[in-house]
């Protein structure tokens, strides 16, 4: 689906850029910086709208959250919605981001206090960048929900979940830490439950129906349903799920 060019979208990310982390801090990222305290760090790829991570940060406030989103108008829907979920303002009527206090930010720049900042940073970028460049043993969980499946012939390469990108993951975990996958598409599943086995890693648990009752009630419980969850599940399509860690 081709997402419609935001209004005034550069603007309105410069707004809020201090939500938003740029290149040259990744390599600096730990439990602390950039946020007001020491937490373990949780990693989303392809956050998309941002239902996932602010329900999360929400949900588990003793954690720090990376979101990661390649398209940049997407990532503002996230950023927004992020900052609304704080209390931080909202959005004009003529793409001005409205401060608490009743400012109007037009091209500036809003300086966000860390203890009002929260627990979550966006990355507006390539995963692949992302992922080199982030230090290693920092991440306690990596979350990839609802990533585009790369069905047709020759595209295994991109998908989330190939080799390449397990090796990155596994040098990116902290010890004991786990992926996460949620997904509408049997074959992006089927792939990824092979294609971790094949490459020394285990998986802890894993269903075809995430919202089944037969569902271990604490898996339930723990899932923040994404936009595309939502609207899959309000179908009848069946929610595949997997987590895993490296051996």
């Amino acid at each position: 689906m081709r997402n419609r060019k935001k209004k005034n979208g550069e603007r309105r990310l410069e707004n809020l850029s201090s939500l938003i982390l740029r290149e040259e801090e990744i390599a600096g990222l730990n439990e602390s910086a950039p946020f007001d305290s020491k937490r373990p760090l949780r990693l989303e790829i392809g956050c998309g709208k941002g239902d996932f991570v602010t329900g999360m940060a929400g949900l588990y406030p003793d954690f720090n959250y990376i979101a990661v989103e390649r398209v940049s108008d997407v990532a503002l829907l996230a950023v927004e919605k992020y900052a609304k979920s704080r209390h931080l303002g909202y959005l004009g009527d003529h793409g001005e981001w409205i401060t608490p206090d009743g400012v109007a930010l037009k091209g500036d720049t809003w300086r966000i206090p860390l203890e009002d900042a929260g627990n979550v940073r966006f990355f507006i970028g390539p995963a692949e960048l992302f992922l080199d460049l982030a230090a290693g043993g920092s991440f306690e969980s990596i979350y990839m929900n609802f990533s585009d499946p790369w069905s047709k012939k020759g595209y295994a390469s991109r998908r989330l979940t190939h080799p390449n990108y397990l090796v990155k993951y596994a040098k990116l975990l902290t010890a004991g830490g786990k992926i996460h996958l949620k997904t509408d598409n049997d074959g992006l599943f089927d792939y990824t439950f092979d294609t971790l086995a094949e490459n020394g890693w285990t998986v802890d648990f894993s269903t075809r129906n995430l919202h089944s009752p037969d569902s271990p009630e604490e898996i339930r419980n723990a899932n923040v349903m994404t936009e595309y969850e939502k609207k899959f599940t309000e179908l009848g399509v069946p929610i595949k799920y997997l987590s895993a860690h490296p051996n």
